[in-house]
């Protein structure tokens, strides 16, 4: 579904990714980890034609990804139907005056005859369905969220990219959250700095380095033993213990369940 190809990027002479090289099947759910900083939403947003890379390419089902190519408006009424990015801040995403207009509004771009079925629908299945009247600026940041979960899912996407989705969420609709993930069938894409959600959220993932670069591409069960790559990704920290007159450090993985 996506090929990532010696894929690059800055900003001016801040330096966000460097020669990533993956690819993506349909049905897959893949973790994308990475501590703040090491390019994790800029990937994402390559992925979604809203940057262009500063080197490589993307492809998805063939046909390369690009603010460019996005001109078309056949290429981008077929893509944006078919991927979704779920910001990491809802409000980026949040501009009608209803909860309801706002899950029903991609569906209405797309000329859908039930687009406020599906409104109704996943509003339901996310549970913000007593909010559906309600602005959206009155709501707390987790129900933002889901909200804008709903949305993108009311147009039935082929692939979802998720940009750091528990972080306004509570430990029970973090929790939540996961078992929806797992049972949706969208190909997934989830980004995350949160290891104790990693084994969670997908078998495979793909840990961004703080110098740029893709460490690993595997399975999470072979990553939890490899504490130098997820050292250099600032997945785990050492500090100093003391017993008595004795001084050691050792690598903590404090939210690695």
């Amino acid at each position: 579904m996506i090929a990532i190809e010696k894929l690059s990027h800055a900003y001016g002479k801040r330096t966000t990714l460097v020669d990533v090289d993956a690819s993506i099947d349909a049905g897959e759910k893949i973790v994308l980890l990475g501590s703040n900083g090491c390019g994790k939403t800029t990937l994402l947003k390559i992925l979604t034609g809203l940057l262009e890379p500063g080197g490589g390419h993307v492809l998805y089902d063939g046909h390369q990804v690009s603010p460019a190519a996005l001109r078309d408006k056949t290429v981008r009424r077929r893509f944006r139907r078919e991927v979704g990015l779920l910001f990491q801040n809802p409000e980026a995403m949040l501009f009608n005056p209803t909860v309801r207009d706002e899950i029903a509004f991609g569906p209405r771009q797309h000329d859908l005859p039930d687009a406020d079925d599906r409104a109704r629908h996943w509003a339901a299945q996310v549970g913000v369905e007593d909010l559906l009247d309600h602005a959206p600026y009155t709501l707390s940041a987790g129900q933002k969220q889901l909200v804008c979960l709903a949305a993108l899912l009311a147009l039935s996407p082929r692939l979802l990219l998720l940009d750091e989705p528990t972080a306004a969420l509570d430990p029970r609709s973090t929790g939540w959250l996961v078992d929806f993930l797992q049972d949706l069938p969208q190909t997934l894409v989830v980004a995350t700095h949160n290891l104790s959600l990693a084994t969670e959220l997908g078998e495979r993932c793909l840990v961004l380095g703080e110098d740029h670069t893709l460490l690993h591409d595997g399975d999470v069960a072979s990553l939890r033993e490899d504490t130098e790559v997820l050292y250099r990704a600032n997945l785990v920290h050492t500090h100093r213990h003391r017993h008595g007159d004795q001084e050691h450090r050792h690598y903590h993985t404090h939210d690695w369940s």
